[in-house]
């Protein structure tokens, strides 16, 4: 099932695709967000890089936040197809968002094995703890990661002045403002309770100038919810499509507003990154 920061963390990869590449220290001389093509076997595999250099290849992230015993083989089957549509190498990268999502599976290369024993098939992936990274290396990185220095190694009595850090950065540095609060939000409440997270970016000028995000800090929603509660999946579908297609018209609010079945909210949020306008998020619905 989607998290709630999957759209998100999604749009941070297209925003700076070359940032993360020098973030995980790989090579390459170009890099560029690709459309992984694998909607009818792997939707849930859609942050994707390709990486030009002499020796190109994919650069595949995953976001995890909690343990699951098959993630490592879905993994691999993300790999391999992303590698058989593009006919390129394919470095996956996990990035663990806390420490519930770390287990057996994370710890060691993922092999298929025959009945015997002998393993056929090793699967090669590199893992990311974001709470043992140094947390000045995503402040002083490209905007598009700066999200992330809420839940490297920082002690909770140092998260203000963290944060401080991040306001400098984003205010000088010309990007998109609304959505790199708004990752920050949606990131920090895997971690941190929605009250704190409230206190903590309540000074955020950006964030108290949108309406929309307002709404969501005044219902206590969007992370730590589940995904079917129809209100806080609406308010995160008008958070995000308000920085992709601007405001909504009042017909286009009464028609979300009448949408109340939870399965096609979620239908709905899966594709806001995948269309253009509200009018063709909204078609058929």
């Amino acid at each position: 099932m989607p998290k709630a920061y999957d759209s998100v963390t999604k749009h941070l990869i297209e925003l700076e695709p070359e940032r993360w590449v020098e973030l995980l220290e790989l090579s390459g001389d170009e890099a560029e967000a690709v459309d992984s093509d694998l909607s009818t076997v792997a939707p849930q595999a859609d942050k994707v890089i390709r990486v030009k250099g002499e020796r190109p290849y994919i650069l595949h992230i995953e976001f995890q936040s909690s343990y699951e015993s098959d993630m490592a083989e879905r993994f691999m089957v993300y790999n391999t197809l992303i590698g058989y549509r593009t006919k390129l190498p394919v470095r996956t990268v996990v990035f663990l968002l806390r420490r519930k999502a770390d287990g057996t599976v994370m710890k060691k290369p993922f092999q298929k094995c025959y009945e015997n024993g002998e393993p056929y098939h090793t699967f090669q992936f590199r893992v990311v703890r974001l709470w043992e990274e140094p947390v000045e290396r995503y402040l002083e990185g490209g905007l598009s990661t700066i999200p992330l220095a809420p839940l490297c190694a920082v002690k909770p009595k140092d998260l203000p002045a963290v944060l401080h850090r991040m306001k400098e950065r984003i205010d000088a540095g010309g990007g998109d403002e609304g959505t790199l609060w708004m990752a920050t939000y949606l990131l920090m409440g895997v971690k941190h309770k929605s009250s704190v997270v409230d206190r903590l970016l309540k000074g955020v000028r950006k964030m108290k100038e949108s309406t929309t995000y307002q709404a969501i800090i005044e219902e206590g929603r969007v992370e730590g919810v589940a995904i079917g509660e129809t209100r806080g999946e609406r308010n995160l579908i008008l958070l995000i499509g308000c920085k992709r297609f601007g405001e909504p018209s009042a017909a286009t609010l009464a028609q979300l507003e009448a949408i109340a079945i939870p399965a096609e909210l979620e239908r709905l949020a899966v594709r806001l990154l995948e269309v253009e306008s509200w009018g063709e998020l909204l078609k058929g619905t």
